[in-house]
C-alpha cells in the first residue's frame, strides 16, 4: 500500500478532504522524522515505537578489495510493532501475494 492509497482510504473513511488528510499524513512523518533525528524515540500505543538505534563501531572487510575498514559509531531509525499489533497481523486473513 502506498502513501496515496493510504490517504485515499483515510479520506473515503473519515470524510475528510483529501488536501486536508495529506497535510495531515505529512505533518505526522514530518514530526516522527523530526523526532527521530534529534534522538528522541516516538510511541504509539497499540501500533507500536519508532526508536533510534545505535550501532557500535566494527570492523568490516571490503571484499572487492580484501581490506579490513572500520565502521564508525551511528544510530539507525527502526521500528518495534506494539504485541497487539503483531497479534492481529498473526491471526488475520492474509492472501499471499507470492501465489499470484
Amino acid at each position: 500500500m502506498t502513501k496515496a492509497e493510504i490517504i485515499a482510504e483515510i479520506s473515503s473513511k473519515t470524510g475528510i478532504e483529501k488536501v486536508d488528510v495529506q497535510e495531515t499524513v505529512e505533518a505526522f512523518f514530518k514530526v516522527v522524522k523530526t523526532s527521530m533525528v534529534g534522538g528522541e524515540n516516538v510511541y504509539v500505543r497499540g501500533f507500536g515505537s519508532f526508536v533510534v538505534k545505535k550501532r557500535a563501531k566494527k570492523t568490516a572487510r571490503n571484499i572487492s578489495k580484501n581490506t579490513a575498514i572500520i565502521i564508525p559509531e551511528h544510530f539507525v531509525p527502526s521500528f518495534k510493532p506494539a504485541k497487539t499489533f503483531v497479534e492481529k497481523v498473526r491471526t488475520g486473513n492474509k492472501t499471499t501475494k507470492a501465489s499470484k
